[in-house]
């Protein structure tokens, strides 16, 4: 804080999304009126057809036509297959997942494959449609935690 009372930040701001259970116009408008400059698909695997406008190519297309918004993939942000699977099929608690999600993140020093300013306004994309049990949340507080002055919102 400054004498005023006002504090100032030099750190970033980082967004999370979920398309899950939202619509296209949805979700591209919480992304347009948040101010995001990039989406970062965090998700193991971007093109399956469950995943609908939000498959790898057509995000990529909707996200610059519609919004104006770059797009990149970092699969080495997503768990692993196994991981993945263990808490789907309920052979994980959360508790594990986050345990060894975490330890996965530390083994590929996540913080190393991009920078502050790369993500700073940028968003962290996965299909949960809360924060709470989704992996783009663990990540966002990972690099936090690395990085120091992330505010991290969940959209």
């Amino acid at each position: 804080m400054t004498e005023e009372g006002i504090t100032q930040r030099n750190g970033i701001t980082l967004f999370t999304i979920g398309f899950a259970k939202k619509s296209a116009r949805e979700f591209f408008e919480i992304l347009k009126q948040a101010g995001v400059k990039k989406l970062v698909d965090i998700r193991l695997n971007n093109v399956s057809q469950l995943a609908g406008f939000t498959k790898k190519n057509d995000l990529a297309y909707f996200l610059r036509e519609i919004a104006g918004i770059d797009y990149s993939h970092k699969p080495d942000m997503a768990p692993t297959k196994e991981i993945l699977d263990g808490y789907k099929k309920k052979t994980l608690s959360w508790a594990e997942y986050e345990e060894r999600f975490s330890k996965v993140m530390a083994e590929r020093q996540i913080e190393n494959l991009v920078t502050p300013s790369d993500l700073d306004g940028a968003c962290l994309l996965c299909s949960e449609p809360e924060a709470d049990k989704c992996h783009r949340r663990l990540v966002a507080e990972y690099l936090r935690n690395k990085w120091g002055d992330v505010e991290i919102r969940h959209l």
